[in-house]
């Protein structure tokens, strides 16, 4: 992007409940509505048959398809002013049934730079007690998956060889992450 087009005006192209529509110069791209941003949850449960993450699976209008993701929400979208961290722990037991002891910041990240403006909040989530059958809230149709670490790699092989979506932050489990 040239400078120029950096102090050009934001100018709002649509807006919906939960996202908006820009353009600043050359560019055009989407920002979510109302301040509202995502609390992303890596959970990992260590269990006498040894560590599991938590994942949850849920069809993506966008993709047409369903999608294999960490378990997140949307922070502010009920409440304004919400903390990350309560949005994240209220997320991660409405969608998996897994209440987390401790919650640790992990840092914002931006989703997809060149398209979008919205950022998440990574959580990791510490000392998971079960507490539910997880499926999120009414209206939404999560399933849960408790996937042992040693084996995340052949099972997100056979997502995709079954025509799953695949969060691209599963990317920090299948390399060099924030496991340990």
């Amino acid at each position: 992007m040239s400078d120029h087009d950096a102090d050009s005006p934001e100018e709002t192209m649509w807006e919906g409940r939960f996202i908006t529509a820009k353009r600043r110069g050359r560019w055009e791209y989407v920002s979510r509505s109302r301040g509202i941003h995502a609390a992303v949850i890596l959970a990992i449960e260590d269990a006498a048959d040894g560590r599991h993450v938590l994942l949850v699976e849920q069809y993506r209008v966008p993709l047409r398809r369903r999608c294999i993701e960490l378990p997140a929400g949307l922070v502010g979208d009920h409440e304004e002013g919400e903390e990350a961290m309560l949005a994240a722990s209220r997320e991660l037991e409405e969608e998996t049934g897994y209440r987390a002891g401790h919650m640790e910041s992990l840092g914002d990240f931006h989703s997809s730079p060149g398209m979008v403006s919205e950022s998440f909040s990574l959580f990791r989530a510490h000392d998971l007690r079960k507490t539910g059958e997880g499926g999120g809230v009414d209206g939404e149709d999560i399933r849960v998956h408790r996937v042992p670490l040693a084996s995340l790699s052949q099972q997100v092989g056979a997502w995709r060889a079954a025509g799953f979506a695949i969060d691209v932050k599963l990317l920090l489990l299948l390399g060099a992450g924030m496991v340990g």
